[in-house]
């Protein structure tokens, strides 16, 4: 196969202000340097309009004929179709309509999994199950979630590929540096970053830095981000409002510091680099993946996090503190043995860089094309994978 091959990727896509969107257009920003595969992006939308020129078209959500059309449009023009797996992106009960779409391919098609929960209702596990099925490759980006995909949804082990998540590689200033430049100098800095709603639990981080700050009255707590549009429909800044009125509360308002906008990637990783622990109190042990723990990862942060999949998998080995659920002075001990361990800190880091720089998006890029060639190759044109 020499000639270049057309890959479209089907996700929610920028202006769309959510993980996926950003993952998205991440990784087709670094396929597009490697000159094997061309590709293009299929736009999940509501309402959005687009200006990157790689958005050749656009399903609507909610519509269920878009789903036909688009299988059409796909036949037509793509050569390997790559379908970013939320549940709530697509439509239907637990997105079942992306279901109508993938039965109506002639072309292989691979799913990146974004959310594989361990006890899934009989919806959630009959539409990935069948996507899995009817996959070509289904890739996950924890090692955790093999045993789940194979056991719980009933999906070939030898279908299922673990790429990481990725992350930017971005050459910013020494953290002294960059704390001096956004009036933090001298400060010993905690942070948490994405689009805030109520399962960050970021109240308990409050708590935490509210129990740590009697011992270290130069701590302080980043909040970074603005509120996840799907909660501020819902109930608008009510949480943030409560969050405020938590530090009020506890007499560490000059502690928190709350810097309400969506970050682009450059302001994320300056804000990362400069932090001296990295914190994710987050409530579901569900959880699979988190792209802002692997950004952290990625610039060799000190985590302090609760429990759940992707934290307990990423943070083995001494790359950082786990501490309980729902337990502000859990993660006020982690803070606390790392603030008083500085030689310690100095090792995780280094433990969390070696992982962090093998999840650059130019590796995790090269990993995805290798992966789109081989299946490529292997498909026949009656609709079949040869094997």
């Amino acid at each position: 196969m020499n000639e270049r091959r057309n890959v479209a990727f089907l996700s929610t896509y920028p202006p769309r202000e959510c993980g996926l969107a950003t993952f998205t257009e991440d990784l087709v920003n670094e396929v597009t340097k490697i000159a094997l595969v061309r590709p293009y992006v299929i736009a999940v939308t509501n309402t959005e309009e687009y200006e990157d020129l790689r958005v050749v078209c656009k399903l609507s959500q909610h519509d269920r004929e878009s789903y036909l059309r688009t299988a059409h449009w796909v036949n037509s023009y793509i050569d390997l179709l790559v379908i970013e797996h939320e549940y709530g992106i697509f439509g239907g009960e637990c997105g079942e309509y992306i279901i109508d779409l993938v039965k109506k391919l002639k072309i292989p098609f691979i799913v990146t999994t974004h959310t594989v929960l361990e006890e899934p209702s009989t919806k959630q596990r009959a539409v990935l199950r069948e996507l899995g099925q009817l996959s070509a490759k289904l890739v996950t980006m924890a090692e955790s979630s093999v045993p789940i995909l194979s056991g719980t949804y009933g999906i070939d082990a030898a279908k299922i590929v673990v790429i990481p998540h990725g992350v930017p590689n971005l050459l910013v200033g020494s953290r002294e540096k960059l704390k001096t430049a956004h009036g933090l100098k001298s400060k010993q800095v905690i942070s948490s970053f994405g689009l805030l709603s109520p399962a960050k639990g970021i109240e308990y981080g409050i708590e935490a830095v509210a129990k740590v700050g009697a011992d270290f009255a130069n701590v302080v707590y980043l909040i970074l981000g603005k509120t996840h549009p799907c909660v501020k429909q819902g109930t608008g800044e009510s949480y943030r409002q409560s969050l405020i009125d938590l530090a009020e509360g506890l007499g560490v308002r000059d502690n928190v510091r709350f810097v309400d906008k969506y970050l682009t990637k450059e302001e994320v990783i300056k804000y990362l680099h400069l932090s001296d622990i990295y914190l994710t109190p987050y409530l579901s042990k569900e959880q699979a993946v988190s792209g802002t723990l692997a950004y952290a990862v990625g610039c060799g942060r000190v985590v302090v996090s609760t429990p759940y999949r992707y934290a307990r998998e990423m943070l083995s080995e001494g790359r950082g503190v786990l501490a309980e659920f729902r337990d502000s002075d859990s993660l006020a001990e982690g803070i606390r043995h790392i603030l008083c361990n500085p030689l310690q800190k100095k090792e995780m880091e280094m433990k969390t860089l070696a992982v962090g720089q093998m999840m650059s998006w130019s590796n995790v890029a090269g990993r995805y094309t290798q992966l789109f060639i081989s299946i490529m190759e292997e498909f026949r044109p009656d609709g079949a994978l040869a094997g």
